[in-house]
C-alpha cells in the first residue's frame, strides 16, 4: 500500500494494515503492471535497436554505391582522356593519308608518260608479242 501511495504521489506515513486477501490482490496487480511495463520497455528498446541497425545498413549501402559511382566516374574520365588523345592523333593521320593519296595520284599521272615511253623502247628493242598489261598493284620493272 505504501508503494502504491508513493507511485500516486502521496506521502503516506501511517497506512492501516490490509487483510491478507486484499494485500495479495494488490501485490498481484502491482506485479502484473510491472511485468507489462518491463515488457513494453524491452519492446521499445529492441525496436530502437532494430531501426538503428537498419539505418546503419542503409547508410553503408549508400556509401558503397556512392564509392562505386565515384570509381566509375574516374574510370570513365580516364577513358574519355584516352579517346580525346586518339581523336587528336587521328586528325593529323587523316590529313597525312589524304596527302599520301594525292601524292600517289600525282605520281601515277607523272609516271604514265614515262611508262608508255619505256614500253615503246622495249617493243623496239625486243620485237614480238606485247607483254601483258600490268595488274593494279604490280610493279612494272
Amino acid at each position: 500500500m505504501r508503494t502504491k501511495m508513493r507511485i500516486m504521489g502521496f506521502n503516506a506515513e501511517a497506512v492501516k494494515p490490509l487483510n491478507e486477501g486484499a494485500a495479495a490482490e494488490l501485490g498481484a496487480e502491482l506485479l502484473g503492471e510491472a511485468t507489462i511495463f518491463a515488457t513494453a520497455g524491452c519492446c521499445l528498446v529492441l525496436e530502437y535497436w532494430r531501426q538503428q541497425t537498419q539505418r546503419r545498413r542503409q547508410d553503408s549501402e549508400r556509401l558503397a554505391a556512392w564509392e562505386a559511382l565515384r570509381v566509375e566516374v574516374g574510370r570513365l574520365g580516364l577513358a574519355l582522356e584516352a579517346l580525346q588523345a586518339q581523336a587528336r592523333e587521328a586528325a593529323p593521320r587523316a590529313a597525312l593519308d589524304e596527302l599520301r593519296a594525292e601524292l600517289q595520284a600525282e605520281l601515277r599521272t607523272a609516271l604514265a608518260p614515262l611508262q608508255a615511253e619505256l614500253r615503246d623502247v622495249r617493243n623496239r628493242a625486243f620485237p614480238g608479242p606485247p607483254p601483258p598489261p600490268p595488274q593494279p598493284g604490280e610493279r612494272d620493272d
